[in-house]
């Protein structure tokens, strides 16, 4: 049982792990480009180590040394055939993204995850892939799912989601397609695949207000040198703590500020926070700075439409943040909460609750009357790294003592998440 108590001051000036999709996306390019890849502060949790480890199994050499990892490439047509089911462990963004891939080899593999993992939908991609000529035999939609490939073809994708795992599933599919393949979503999702298929040296053509994207088909790509930046998902925390704490000065380094990914910047903004961006820059094609936060009289607004896709997994620290701002906030339109690690609507609004927050769940939000004083409870988090790292957020300007039924599963995108937090939280 991990323990938080209330934070009577926050300074400091920390990094955060790299960017859990970009560390992804260089695992599965590097191992189909040709040379080596080489990726610098690479994010050494469970959920991009299940990437490697499945694609160890299909006869790709990557060497690891700490957040320095080294792909040893194959080519387009490298991958050999699995001996063994492929694990995904919990994350979904290695199964469906790793799925357009196995949808274009010349034989068949199992993918698996853990119990979690395998209650998320993958009818999602399944149904692209079906459409581009693969075979795909699940459990009801959901893992265990069996991929027969090969002899893809090329066509143009009306996603009913924006969602970047679904796009880039079928843009690595097309990869290996008889034709040129594109994904039009109903909004723009985060755009690292495409960013990095042109760096690998793809033909790759994009149109964001048509939320249109289109890859030919064998390309030759090209191993490269790539600086991860650090993830806004995991600064996010860091950047809410320093806004509802009181006595805070906090700055974050190196943070990728992808304008498709830093959705909760916009909020933070509108919620009248006061953030400052520092030195900004671009690495390995991505925008990236450096950003303080000070404690902030919030106040509530409104999240919803095209800008959900843009800070998806950073909705429950921003109803953290609600919770602490003055008036009313809502936020709509993000019924995708509902199958990620957990049913992020529910467990939210159970622990706010909890915490004395008036919240009201909706089928795809919250409504959240914030201001009032929060108090210390028993976190419940469902094995959900991102509810566990929220709502220690939470925890340092509430009184008493918050408490934590399993801190463990930050290991899955954050596993110095507590040390972070040791850095700069002072009772």
């Amino acid at each position: 049982m991990y323990c938080i108590k209330e934070a009577k001051k926050l300074r400091g000036e920390i990094t955060v792990p790299g960017d859990k999709s970009i560390s992804h996306r260089g695992i599965m390019l590097g191992s189909l480009a040709e040379g080596d890849t080489r990726l610098h502060g690479f994010l050494e949790g469970a959920d991009c180590l299940s990437s490697i480890s499945c694609f160890r199994k299909m006869g790709i050499d990557i060497v690891r040394d700490g957040s320095d990892v080294t792909i040893h490439g194959k080519g387009l047509h490298g991958l050999k055939a699995p001996s063994e089911i492929l694990d995904a462990g919990n994350s979904g963004t290695t199964t469906r993204l790793m799925s357009g891939i196995l949808a274009g080899q010349d034989f068949f593999s199992t993918i698996t995850g853990d119990d979690s993992l395998k209650t998320r939908p993958m009818k999602r991609v399944i149904t692209p892939l079906e459409k581009m000529g693969a075979t795909i035999d699940s459990e009801n939609g959901c893992l265990p799912m069996t991929i027969h490939g090969g002899k893809l073809h090329g066509i143009d994708y009306i996603s009913p989601v924006a969602s970047a795992q679904v796009k880039s599933c079928v843009l690595f599919a097309g990869l290996f397609a008889d034709g040129k393949t594109s994904v039009t979503e109903p909004a723009v999702s985060r755009n690292h695949t495409e960013l990095m298929l042109k760096g690998f040296g793809a033909s790759v053509i994009t149109d964001e207000k048509k939320h249109f994207v289109q890859v030919e088909p064998e390309p030759k790509l090209i191993g490269q040198e790539i600086t991860v930046p650090g993830d806004i998902s995991s600064a996010a925390y860091f950047l809410v703590a320093g806004l509802i704490c009181q006595d805070a000065d906090i700055l974050v380094k190196n943070v990728n500020i992808n304008p498709t990914r830093a959705g909760i910047l916009k909020v933070i903004e509108a919620m009248g926070g006061d953030i400052t961006y520092l030195d900004r820059r671009t690495v390995s094609g991505e925008e990236v700075a450096d950003i303080e936060v000070k404690s902030s009289s919030l106040h509530g607004t409104t999240v919803e439409g095209d800008i959900i896709p843009a800070l998806i997994d950073e909705l429950p620290v921003i109803a953290v943040m609600a919770a602490y701002a003055s008036g009313q906030t809502v936020i709509k339109d993000a019924a995708e909460l509902k199958v990620k690690e957990s049913d992020r609507i529910a467990v939210v609004t159970e622990n706010l609750k909890a915490m004395g927050c008036d919240i009201t769940a909706t089928d795809d939000g919250f409504i959240i009357n914030g201001g009032q004083p929060l108090h210390g409870t028993e976190i419940k988090t469902q094995k959900d790294h991102r509810i566990a790292m929220s709502f220690a957020i939470a925890a340092l300007n509430a009184s008493g003592e918050t408490t934590f039924d399993d801190p463990s599963c930050v290991n899955i995108s954050y596993p110095d998440f507590f040390k972070t937090l040791e850095l700069i939280h002072e009772n």
